[in-house]
């Protein structure tokens, strides 16, 4: 389902039910509230170079340094009932395309010549706290990183809602 566009870079998440999915697409270096009251973390390197960080509380189960085309990130088996936290940071004009084939979720991600966008999922799904890879194509034209992380479910809106 679809969730509210948000910011300039427009963020569509997918994924089957039951699912509670918060998205942010952070192009500014603020703290604003974002879908599901999950702020996005303060930027501290803004370059594709270096992965997203995560928010206080959440544990890092894989991350992918800067990269260029198709490649899969392997992420660890986490505690039963946290969310799936995938956050993808990317520069240079093309779509990144990211499925994670175990939560039955994917989502396009824009990004822009000269701008360095992020854009925090958060999946909520059954099996969520199982093992898994991340796998991103992008063309060779955007250099990207990502981080997959663990963490509690963020409580509010949920898909469809607001």
């Amino acid at each position: 389902m679809p969730l509210p566009i948000r910011g300039r870079l427009g963020v569509l998440c997918l994924a089957a039910l039951p699912l509670l999915a918060a998205c942010t697409s952070d192009d500014t270096d603020d703290r604003r509230p974002v879908a599901g009251g999950h702020p996005s973390p303060r930027m501290t390197a803004r370059s594709a170079q270096v992965p997203p960080e995560l928010d206080a509380g959440e544990t890092v189960a894989g991350r992918r340094g800067a990269t260029s085309g198709n490649a899969d990130v392997p992420y660890e088996r986490g505690r039963k009932g946290d969310a799936l936290i995938v956050a993808v940071r990317c520069q240079g004009k093309g779509t990144v395309e990211v499925s994670v084939p175990s939560a039955h979720a994917s989502f396009p991600q824009k990004c822009l010549a000269g701008e360095v966008s992020t854009t925090y999922n958060q999946l909520a799904v059954g099996g969520a706290d199982r093992a898994g890879t991340v796998a991103v194509e992008a063309p060779s034209t955007v250099r990207w990183s990502l981080t997959v992380g663990r963490g509690a479910p963020v409580r509010g809106e949920s898909p469809g809602t607001g």
